[in-house]
């Protein structure tokens, strides 16, 4: 496993990046040119890395927006791995398919998605505890997985959102398909909800028709995107389609929703747009459009207040978008740089930003007092493109002194799920 020191990263200016690496803006019919790897840097290449940041192309896709990295280290950001690859990588961990492609932590167990199955592992012994959905091969691949009132959501290639039910026995029992067929039959009579998605053919309008791409959960409803250009709004506990709206003019990528109920989704038309209920109003509708990325975004994460946005893009950039005090709305205040490819997956943690790309790296990002940004570390224990991330907190005090830890599972298109664990300190938990 190959660790770049923080202070290096801090110290010096990101990779540099080749002319024939440059990424053009994907349509949804290109999007598999995102998860190619034929071009990687060298880690050789990457470690010495010394230009300034003028010459970085990521800087060059985005020139109007300022970079948010310290030039210099902060004494109270400091990363213990510097034995990472003897005591703390904790393990690697192999589902029986290739391509993993989604990850999430519930209840000390891990919920990784690899091909059409969930395979299900304690977070602590990594023993394998269930795996789930792999007899049906006809569901496609799936793209996200989430956690609503102890049931567990999957979004997956045929345009259907699987509910399961975890059972005393760890199994997992599929109680629930969205659309729902109380739900189906309720609208199938009607003529007005049936909507033409191409030309001879028509759909529900509770029906995605193309890839769930992402599910977000917050103040009971289920938000779900997909490459039909579309968000969907779901009831809970009846598991009901409530709103659809024509989101975007391109594949929907990602989904959040911050704790005040804000849902924000990201496409390939290059845009981040901003969802909200007017007051008095039942209805999500259109709060604003965010636009500075030059190509298709990836993948979006929230903070935990709410305050600050972040969303990665093919132009291999991290942008940070927070609330203007005179206003409600969101501006972008700069961006991360580093990254020599596509980022494919973003987490907040705590006060930690995590980033996997296609370069095959993952850093690790903190905020400092000064309200500019450090990249603690870069690990490339991948030898494909990183798909998936989370992460969880142990330990710590909000105040400083007492260092935290932070163990993080990352996984690739190679197979392989990698466990690793450092120590920040002033880390919250």
């Amino acid at each position: 496993m190959k660790l770049r020191s923080w202070l290096s990263t801090c110290s010096s200016a990101t990779s540099i990046s080749t002319a024939d690496d440059a990424v053009s803006p994907p349509s949804q019919t290109t999007l598999n040119f995102l998860f190619s790897d034929t071009s990687s840097a060298s880690p050789s290449s990457q470690d010495t890395g010394s230009s300034s940041l003028q010459s970085n192309l990521s800087l060059q896709t985005l020139p109007s927006v300022p970079s948010l990295q310290k030039l210099s280290p902060d004494q109270t950001l400091t990363l213990s791995l510097s034995s990472l690859s003897q005591h703390h990588l904790l393990a690697s961990l192999k589902p029986r398919s290739r391509h993993v492609t989604a990850l999430a932590l519930h209840h000390n167990l891990l919920y990784a998605a690899s091909g059409n199955e969930i395979n299900v592992f304690d977070a602590n012994s990594y023993a394998l505890v269930d795996t789930f959905n792999g007899k049906d091969s006809s569901s496609g691949s799936v793209k996200s997985v989430t956690f609503c009132n102890g049931k567990v959501l999957t979004a997956h290639q045929d345009c259907k959102i699987r509910v399961w039910k975890l059972l005393e026995t760890k199994r997992h029992k599929l109680v629930a398909t969205l659309p729902t067929v109380t739900d189906y039959f309720r609208h199938l009579i009607f003529p007005k909800n049936h909507v033409k998605i191409r030309r001879h053919r028509k759909r529900l309008w509770i029906e995605h028709h193309d890839a769930v791409s992402g599910l977000a959960v917050a103040n009971n409803l289920i938000c779900s995107v997909s490459w039909d250009k579309c968000l969907k709004i779901w009831s809970v506990p009846d598991f009901r389609c409530v709103q659809s709206i024509k989101a975007h003019d391109d594949a929907i990528n990602a989904v959040v929703v911050s704790i005040d109920g804000t849902i924000y989704t990201a496409s390939a038309d290059r845009r981040i747009k901003v969802w909200g209920r007017p007051p008095g109003e039942r209805k999500y509708a259109l709060i604003a459009t965010l636009e500075k990325h030059k190509s298709a975004v990836n993948e979006l994460a929230v903070n935990g207040d709410g305050t600050a946005l972040f969303s990665g893009a093919c132009d291999r950039s991290i942008l940070v978008w927070e609330r203007e005090d005179s206003a409600n709305n969101m501006v972008v205040t700069g961006a991360l740089r580093g990254h020599t490819k596509a980022i494919l997956c973003l987490i907040n943690v705590s006060d930690l930003l995590f980033s996997g790309s296609t370069d095959r790296t993952v850093r690790i990002w903190r905020r400092g007092s000064d309200g500019r940004f450090c990249c603690l570390t870069v690990t490339d224990v991948h030898e494909m493109p990183v798909r998936a991330l989370t992460a969880v907190t142990e330990g710590g005090s909000p105040g400083g002194g007492a260092a935290g830890a932070v163990k993080v599972f990352s996984g690739s298109f190679d197979g392989d799920i990698k466990v690793w664990k450092g120590f920040v300190s002033g880390l919250s938990s």
